[in-house]
């Protein structure tokens, strides 16, 4: 056994400085550096490319005639209103162009930037969920915004109720 370590850890031969400064590059090329040579701490999710704001997600839409603006940041945004859920378009695109999950905690609001978390609080219950608002709608008069069939369990609503949307970012 004590021969296998050994082998194990031992250094193959023809390995020099410039061997080791080669693996040394391979290994930090994979590191990001934002802000003057600081390390990322934030790492970005699979499947989540981060706030683009020139993304054509984020740019002004027009549904049903009616031009829509989307805000340049979520900061500070705190809103009541009527909470509904879409259903079961399992595979359909996003604005974003993910595809939609129904049972993912995610929402559709008409204005906010993508993507936006925010915190809903069904105000019958109080019950909160934190989701990732990555669609647009409802275009529903009334409607402040649509949740996935996962967030509407989660927040127990069924059909149509009053709640807070707060942003988190």
């Amino acid at each position: 056994m004590k021969g296998n370590v050994d082998q194990l850890f031992r250094r193959p031969t023809g390995w020099g400085l410039k061997s080791g400064l080669g693996v040394a590059i391979l290994l930090l090329s994979g590191c990001t550096t934002l802000d003057h040579g600081r390390i990322a701490k934030k790492p970005v999710l699979y499947g989540d490319p981060g706030h683009r704001p020139l993304a054509a997600y984020n740019r002004p839409y027009r549904v049903g005639g009616r031009t829509y603006y989307p805000l340049k940041s979520a900061r500070g945004y705190r809103e009541r209103g009527l909470a509904s859920w879409y259903g079961w378009e399992s595979g359909d695109r996003t604005a974003m162009g993910t595809r939609f999950n129904p049972r993912a905690l995610t929402a559709a609001h008409r204005t906010l930037p993508l993507p936006t978390k925010v915190k809903v609080t069904n105000l019958k219950n109080k019950r909160s969920v934190i989701v990732t608002v990555n669609d647009r709608g409802p275009f529903v008069k009334g409607r402040l915004i649509d949740l996935s069939y996962g967030a509407a369990k989660a927040l127990r609503l069924n059909g149509v109720a009053p709640v807070v949307v707060e942003a988190l970012n």
